[in-house]
């Protein structure tokens, strides 16, 4: 258990209530006494827990607003931004770690090497302007040390295998830059691995390349992100990978039958992979009602994305076509359905949380900015959840995951090593 001592944050905030306390004024915060026991129980537990969120999408906004590598003097973090994104927020949310997705698109159909780099340097550049807060992590040990010190331990995770170009090179100057986890495609097949998103299939899966883009993400201690990924994608790296794969943020195709969500046939997997399914808050993958809206609006922004020349134009079109799409809201619910589904069908603990903040739109009501994981983790207290499972949910698998990940590739380079001829 984490000491309140080890907290520099905690130790301030109750240093601030001293003071209005010594200055005869109650404390202007809800009592405890008032508010929803199982709110209260989800916050203890978070506050012990290490909060390890799989994707937030805040880099490409930045980029999106402020053009490549923004200089970090054009935003302030420190103060509510209009995204959802900020460090009061993530306080308030209980964020112990997070995994900052560098994505870039794959529909560009150019400089994806260049434009890989850059949303690399804006998201180092966005942890180093905080240091107080943010600090890099490495490994899982690095995490949990970082969370005790009372910052938010922060690792980066490409979206889509385009960065590599084909080679599998970058993907060591990749994880020696900070990338801890690559999703093999995005809404666009790579020249090696199927996508869920474009019909028809190009490979039936993976390449005889993209088995070795697997094999080398093993050897480096690289999480292999599966979610976008056709089903075929998923069945054969799961054939490949010794190392347990994550869905960094994806809903399960049982509950809303849509090629983006994971199938059974991989979560019946799972087990035996020691792999985790991060579940997203987006209406669009966890309401069936708001599929039905998303899909077609997806599909427009998809063709019209084509012809966008800049991140600009991107997030443009992007907030045009969801705006007039109409999608229901979905509910809290909702999403703790698909996190139980998880559960039943591949076990407690095989699940976590990859909400796709600054990603995406359509959030439920309650689960719209990062200050609201708390209240996901309430509904799962009222449906009877031990502690010790919701903080397997927060960051206790996916630490696992990365453990493991880690022990894999350190016993396949030194395998390598006792191979090598004598010099």
């Amino acid at each position: 258990m984490l000491q309140v001592c080890r907290r520099p944050f905690l130790l301030a905030a109750w240093a601030s209530v001293a003071v209005t306390l010594a200055a005869g004024a109650a404390p202007a915060t809800e009592s405890k006494a008032s508010k929803d026991p199982a709110l209260v129980r989800a916050e203890r537990v978070l506050d012990r827990a290490i909060l390890f969120d799989g994707h937030n999408d805040l880099p490409i906004t930045l980029r999106s607003e402020f053009g490549p590598v923004p200089d970090p003097a054009q935003y302030d973090l420190r103060q509510r931004t209009r995204w959802q994104t900020d460090i009061p927020r993530l306080r308030a949310g209980r964020v112990g770690a997070q995994f900052w997705s560098v994505y870039i698109p794959g529909e560009a159909g150019r400089d994806f090497a260049r434009t890989q780099l850059e949303q690399i340097a804006t998201a180092r550049r966005m942890i180093e302007k905080y240091p107080d807060v943010f600090e890099y992590a490495s490994t899982a040990d690095d995490v949990v040390r970082i969370r005790r010190a009372g910052r938010i331990a922060s690792m980066l995770g490409m979206e889509g295998g385009y960065g590599i170009e084909n080679s599998l090179g970058p993907l060591k100057a990749y994880y020696d830059l900070g990338v801890r986890y690559m999703a093999l495609t995005h809404n666009t097949h790579t020249d090696w691995a199927d996508s869920a998103a474009q019909v028809p299939a190009r490979h039936g899966g993976l390449s005889d390349f993209g088995r070795e883009v697997v094999r080398e993400m093993n050897r480096l201690g690289m999480l292999i992100d599966l979610s976008h990924a056709s089903e075929e994608t998923v069945l054969d790296t799961l054939d490949v990978s010794q190392a347990p794969v994550i869905f960094s943020h994806s809903a399960v195709r049982g509950i809303v039958d849509i090629p983006r969500n994971v199938p059974d046939s991989a979560l019946d997997r799972l087990k035996a992979n020691g792999g985790v399914v991060m579940v997203l808050f987006v209406g669009g993958f966890v309401s069936p009602e708001a599929a039905k809206a998303w899909a077609p609006a997806m599909a427009e922004f998809q063709f019209r994305a084509r012809e966008a020349k800049t991140p600009q134009e991107r997030s443009a079109l992007f907030r045009e076509v969801f705006d007039k799409a109409n999608i229901p809201k979905p509910t809290i619910a909702q999403v703790a359905d698909h996190i139980e589904y998880v559960v039943r069908r591949a076990g407690i603990d095989h699940v976590g949380i990859g909400a796709d903040y600054d990603g995406a739109s359509g959030w439920p009501d309650g689960l719209s900015d990062v200050s609201t994981y708390p209240n996901l983790f309430a509904e799962l207290v009222r449906r009877g959840w031990s502690d010790r499972d919701l903080e397997k949910l927060a960051g206790g698998n996916v630490l696992r995951a990365l453990r493991e990940a880690e022990r894999v590739a350190a016993r396949l380079q030194a395998d390598a090593f006792k191979g090598a001829p004598r010099q």
